[in-house]
């Protein structure tokens, strides 16, 4: 064990260390090296969620290797995870969630009470739904109440409109789209809450892999808008459950103790 741990531990046995400047020291200890990586076990303790393992560019065993370091965490999250992966991690005899569609992996999977507010994952079309999924998926294991509303684009708006009660209910928008990335522009023009934009790489050739969607994105003429990365619905999931947990924290609202 880290010898700055048990003098920190010791410190507080003894009375001569405050409860809150150990958690205060426990967000700067060092992190666990197992020469592959540097797993950041307290990453939960810090930013209230355990760090995420992104698959793609690992290896299956080193994708293993690092989620056994990453067990005693209630969740934890594999992104871009392939059928190999999956296939691997069942021979730990371990609960876990496959989502072929997400490409993502839930170890340890716990059904904890749900934050307050809810999340609105949004399409524009059926194309666009994995990366919606990896989203919806990562809102999961975030512990967010999320809702869908897949292939809605602004082709037949009057889809989207049709479930415009939803939109109003959301405290925070997940727009995904290809194509042109009309789409939260149109939902960004009808709600008063956050919406956050996801590109994607669906659309023929000057979609340019999903870099028209993003400009187009992020010259949206509605207000509120923020738009993360190509393809990244973790990232925009991510951001929603920021946003959420911070509501859940506000001071002085009672709707959301």
């Amino acid at each position: 064990m880290n010898t700055s741990l048990i003098k920190l531990l010791k410190g507080y046995k003894d009375g001569n260390v405050e409860l809150n400047d150990v958690l205060d020291d426990l967000k700067s200890l060092p992190f666990e090296d197992i020469g592959i990586a540097r797993i950041d076990h307290h990453r939960k303790l810090r930013q209230g969620t355990p760090e995420v393992i992104y698959c793609l560019g690992k290896t299956t065993d080193q994708v293993v290797e690092i989620s056994k370091r990453l067990l005693h965490n209630d969740n934890v999250l594999l992104t871009r995870a392939n059928e190999e992966i999956f296939n691997e991690l069942t021979k730990l005899n371990i609960n876990l969630h496959y989502n072929r569609l997400a490409k993502t992996i839930i170890l340890n999977p716990k059904k904890l009470k749900p934050q307050k507010g809810l999340v609105l994952v949004v399409t524009g079309g059926t194309s666009d739904i994995p990366v919606a999924e990896e989203a919806v998926e990562t809102l999961k294991f975030l512990n967010c109440n999320v809702k869908t509303i897949y292939d809605a684009g602004v082709a037949g708006i009057h889809r989207l409109l049709a479930s415009r009660e939803d939109l109003m209910d959301a405290d925070v928008i997940i727009a995904v789209a290809g194509m042109e990335g009309a789409l939260p522009s149109v939902v960004g023009g009808l709600v008063d809450c956050p919406v956050i934009a996801v590109p994607t790489s669906v659309g023929y050739g000057a979609n340019l892999g999903g870099m028209t969607p993003l400009l187009a994105m992020l010259n949206s003429c509605a207000s509120g808008i923020g738009v993360v990365n190509i393809d990244n619905g973790f990232g925009g999931a991510f951001l929603a459950g920021t946003i959420i947990r911070g509501l859940n924290k506000k001071k002085g609202d009672k709707s959301y103790e």
